[in-house]
């Protein structure tokens, strides 16, 4: 293999799957169930960002986590940026070997370092420091989606952190509630809320 092909496979790679990765988080690429790949980026930045947010003790979260600068989107962005280099200064210069080797690294460092860079103000931006109860669906006052028959199931649509979420939804006292009525969670177990009426819980 030639230093030509060598970077051309490095940049091939790490442009290539920088590419996956972005389609598949931002983009929200949806491959077959038998295609399906975990790629490697999407994974360790999912880890990045739940390291900076930190995990929760009792009710406090702590800090104390932090984006690691050896993570796949860096790697992936220097393998890029160095194999691009490399590839562009083998094809029109004629820069010996190891010194166009010092010079693709270096830019690929650059590059990842850039990358890095840009990763960790997004975490910063968009970092804040969450506790027990924002995970919490107690409490959380919503609308019937759908309507709950007698012993059975319907749909609340509530706000939670921001965003709209649904769920399945049981009556806590198997009553039947109609569509659109205001209701509260009292309880979240296994997938299924249980609610009560606005006006029976706050009595």
């Amino acid at each position: 293999m030639t230093w030509a092909n060598f970077y051309l496979f490095c940049f091939l790679i790490g442009f290539s799957l920088s590419l996956l990765s972005f389609l598949a988080g931002a983009v929200h690429l949806h491959v077959p169930a038998k295609l399906h790949l975990h790629l490697p980026a999407q994974a360790l930045h999912g880890k990045a960002i739940a390291g900076i947010r930190g995990g929760v003790r009792g009710g406090q979260a702590h800090a104390g986590g932090g984006i690691s600068w050896l993570n796949a989107s860096t790697i992936l962005a220097f393998l890029a940026w160095f194999g691009g280099t490399g590839y562009i200064l083998t094809r029109n210069s004629h820069i010996v070997a190891a010194l166009s080797l010092l010079i693709s690294a270096a830019v690929g460092l650059v590059g990842g370092w850039m990358v890095f860079a840009f990763m960790a103000r997004i975490v910063r931006v968009s970092e804040r420091q969450m506790l027990d109860w924002d995970y919490r669906l107690e409490g959380s006052v919503g609308t019937l989606s759908s309507a709950i028959r007698e012993n059975g199931t319907g749909e609340i649509t509530f706000e939670r952190n921001g965003a709209i979420k649904s769920a399945i939804a049981r009556s806590e006292d198997g009553k039947p509630l109609p569509k659109g009525a205001e209701v509260v969670i009292s309880r979240y177990e296994n997938g299924i809320a249980f609610v009560e009426r606005w006006e029976d819980f706050t009595r």
